[in-house]
């Protein structure tokens, strides 16, 4: 596995809903009603997490959550990052 060069990135961030690339990783914001549907959303992104071995940085104030995905192993975003976003989109 190899990290996604720039064009690689933008052209891929086009087949994912709303990411942006932000300080070399993949980021999306959520917004929830209250903070239950907020953590339960965190338990599902835990599950995929788990099942693709693959862990984003999942931060969390109340109704509000920011993802971000990195590939440390490659020190950039790659084709796993990728994947795991369109599995995150696919839960919201």
């Amino acid at each position: 596995m190899k990290a996604l060069t720039s064009e690689e990135v933008n052209i891929k961030i086009a087949e994912v809903d709303s990411w942006k690339v932000i300080g070399g990783s993949l980021q999306k914001e959520f917004e929830f009603v209250n903070f239950v549907k907020a953590i339960e959303f965190i338990n599902q992104i835990a599950e995929v997490a788990e099942e693709q071995e693959h862990h984003p940085v999942i931060t969390n104030s109340y109704n509000y959550l920011k993802i971000e995905l990195k590939t440390h192993d490659v020190n950039g975003i790659s084709n796993k990052d990728f994947k795991l976003a369109k599995t995150i989109d696919n839960l919201s």
